[in-house]
């Protein structure tokens, strides 16, 4: 009878025990929408397949706006070139990554006997070929979308640059734009803003032919963030700092969430951040690989 009292006592010990060793563990869990959109995945699936077999494979621009990514695929034989590299390659392969290229640069390929591995995202494709055609029919095109970005620097291609690109609606003399204008969009901007855009120009009397371009599998991540971002009492948002998509989507958990951290790598992640028991949510950009948030959700759990 004692013997069993005391077995009794010491399982009741040892439950508490456990169970007050889960009351302060973190309580963590990865967005499982976040991660790479179906363009980045097909560029990566093409540079591996290539890689595995040969070894070696050059590619204009980032493959993917994430360091550890890149790093990762470096390893492999990714060599990562610009486009003034590019000029001085010859007889080598090269990969066009999801963004796109101008016309330039398969005219370039020609030349130089370079043999292009197109990845570039189907999305883009389809939007170069509307802006190709608006650009045969003599239309007024206007883009919004990032000064600079590889994206756009394709499109613009397509109009042999004479398109004209703006970030915000305050860059365009709205008095002095025709008054007939082909509004397209590049593929990773936010949907609300493009509309917004577009009834402005609208309410200032210009008549324009609307092009939704925008990729919903990007675009609608920011409805998906808001409702994922509340749930936790922290959030880590894992990013590559080049990517644009990334700083957007940062921001929008930032809203939603104050207690919203931006890191690149597990390394950056602070466990002073946390306190035991709370509940951490891990989410990344369309150009974060999932393998980096599961690493940043391991080192989590060390805390």
């Amino acid at each position: 009878m004692y013997l069993n009292l005391k077995k009794r006592s010491i399982k009741k010990t040892f439950d508490y025990k456990v169970g007050l060793i889960d009351m302060l563990k973190l309580d963590v869990h990865i967005d499982q929408y976040s991660g790479f959109c179906f363009g980045v995945v097909y560029a990566i699936e093409m540079a591996e397949e290539i890689l595995d077999d040969e070894g070696l494979l050059y590619c204009l621009g980032d493959i993917v706006h994430n360091d550890e990514e890149v790093k990762r695929l470096t390893k492999k034989g990714l060599i990562i070139i610009n486009h003034e590299e590019l000029q001085k390659l010859t007889n080598k392969k090269v990969l066009i990554r999801a963004h796109g290229e101008p016309p330039a640069t398969y005219e370039l390929a020609i030349n130089n006997n370079l043999t292009l591995v197109d990845a570039s995202c189907p999305v883009v494709l389809k939007l170069q070929n509307r802006i190709k055609n608006s650009f045969d029919k003599d239309e007024n095109i206007y883009i919004y979308g990032k000064h600079g970005h590889a994206e756009v620097i394709g499109l613009l291609g397509q109009t042999r640059n004479k398109a004209v690109v703006f970030q915000d609606i305050e860059e365009l003399d709205l008095p002095n734009l025709p008054k007939n204008i082909t509004l397209y969009s590049q593929t990773t901007k936010s949907t609300d803003k493009f509309y917004e855009i577009n009834k402005v120009l609208t309410d200032n009397g210009i008549t324009i032919n609307t092009n939704d371009t925008i990729c919903r599998q990007v675009s609608n991540r920011d409805k998906e963030l808001r409702g994922f971002a509340a749930k936790f009492d922290h959030i880590v948002f894992v990013s590559g700092t080049k990517s644009s998509n990334g700083k957007v989507l940062f921001n929008v958990c930032k809203e939603k969430n104050p207690q919203t951290y931006f890191v690149s790598c597990p390394e950056e992640v602070d466990a002073k951040w946390f306190k035991a028991g709370e509940s951490v949510g891990i989410c990344g950009a369309t150009s974060t690989p999932m393998w980096l948030m599961q690493k940043v959700e391991e080192t989590i759990k060390t805390f």
